[in-house]
């Protein structure tokens, strides 16, 4: 019975006159948030929905003061794409009126709630194109909603400038600075990580104490009480630093020591195997650096890596020394104290000095200028570790886009990285 009397009051609606006005309005708000408009009609053209409406003239305000009190002045046509119905693409026309206010003495256009000034598509469709992103390439969401990759990359920039252009600072405590390579030619971004969350919240042009100046201007008014900041040992990263949070404990963690270790030496041997003459000595090195370089729990001993390392040791002796005394440098971070870290580092530093290598003598000289920065990590536990992830992501990001024309729009893709998953999709 229920049921054919709902029937029936569905006939008499579908038969009325004002069934399509009413039955359209509603689909224009629930579908595309449109609302306070009145529904004029509907058409299809090329495959394309086009929906045209109209605001009452007692509905209009002006859209400097609010006013009620306007006289009509004409209107201005303008077609807004909306949310697309399945394939087809969807626009809505409408006549914006135009207004002159009596309070105010302006003849302006009225405001259209539906969409912001200046754009060809409805907050529904920005909205849409921002979910996609999370998903797809610009290029696949542009394809598939029908418009240029532009438009696309305008609402990804938009968003992204909302969001991240200027972050809060005055709950930052802990930093990482580092720089990284965005181009041939020696071209470089300096980029600024807060520790706690995980953001980044400032990119520099160039690398140096000059890409941060933007930086300390907008954190000295911030109010932010910096505590410690994790950095490489680059000397302009360190003095800028020092002047600027000079309350600041520097930190020269685990990857950036052992990382210059391993540059000098990748060096040490490329020089032994210029030297060596017995063809035997040269076969022997050949091939051994990133053997060098790995952990030693990282050989694989299916391809007899170990072997290969100790071959090639056991023929040069300066090579050997290097490497263990970098093997046992890695201990230092796993002292369990400050000062246990301290009687070790200024032992290794002796030994290295009365090794006779010369590589050995130099890496003992920079970790003696940088002594209290190595120390410092054990008054503040933190590692610059989730910055350099973080530029693997960068990198990721630059490569799957075959690079970024867009300096700026880079840079804000870079400061909302944190909410990307590592596809990088977007």
């Amino acid at each position: 019975m229920e049921k054919w009397i709902y029937c029936f009051q569905w006939e008499l609606c579908r038969h009325s006159p004002n069934w399509e006005v009413s039955m359209s309005t509603s689909f224009l708000y629930h579908a595309f948030g449109i609302r306070g408009y009145q529904y004029v009609r509907s058409e299809y053209q090329d495959g394309q929905v086009i929906f045209t409406i109209r605001q009452e003239p007692e509905t209009c305000r002006c859209s400097a003061c609010g006013c009620r009190r306007v006289i009509s002045r004409g209107h201005v046509e303008r077609c807004f794409r909306t949310l697309p119905i399945g394939s087809r693409a969807t626009f809505v026309v409408l006549p914006i009126p135009r207004v002159e206010c009596l309070a105010c003495g302006l003849v302006r256009q009225v405001k259209v709630p539906f969409a912001d000034p200046r754009r060809c598509y409805t907050k529904a469709f920005e909205r849409y194109a921002l979910e996609l992103s999370k998903r797809m390439t610009i290029r696949d969401v542009a394809a598939h909603l029908g418009v240029s990759w532009d438009v696309i990359k305008e609402i990804q920039r938009r968003d992204l400038s909302h969001r991240f252009a200027k972050p809060k600072l005055k709950h930052l405590r802990y930093l990482a600075i580092d720089e990284i390579a965005v181009a041939k030619g020696h071209r470089y971004l300096t980029v600024v990580m807060d520790l706690e969350s995980g953001a980044v919240v400032f990119v520099g042009d160039g690398k140096g104490a000059d890409a941060l100046k933007p930086f300390w201007k907008r954190l000295r008014p911030s109010g932010a009480k910096i505590e410690a900041v994790a950095m490489d040992m680059s000397g302009a990263y360190q003095a800028a630093v020092a002047l600027h949070l000079p309350r600041a404990k520097i930190v020269f963690d685990h990857f950036h020591v052992i990382k210059l270790f391993n540059d000098k030496l990748s060096d040490l041997r490329r020089a032994l195997y210029r030297e060596a003459t017995e063809g035997l000595h040269k076969e022997v090195l050949k091939g051994t650096r990133w053997l060098l370089l790995k952990n030693p729990e990282n050989l694989d001993p299916k391809k007899e890596e170990k072997l290969r390392l100790e071959e090639a040791l056991a023929l040069n002796q300066p090579l050997a020394t290097a490497y263990y005394m970098k093997d046992d440098l890695r201990r230092f971070w796993e002292q369990p104290g400050k000062r246990f870290a301290t009687t070790f580092l200024d032992g290794w530093i002796r030994r290295a000095e009365a090794s006779g290598i010369k590589m050995l003598q130099q890496m003992a000289k920079t970790l003696a200028a940088h002594r209290s920065g190595l120390l410092g990590f054990y008054d503040v536990m933190i590692t610059s570790g989730p910055l350099e992830g973080t530029n693997n992501k960068i990198k990721t990001m630059k490569r799957q886009a075959y690079g970024f024309r867009d300096l700026e729009f880079f840079k804000l893709k870079i400061m909302g990285i944190h909410e990307t998953r590592y596809a990088l999709v977007g």
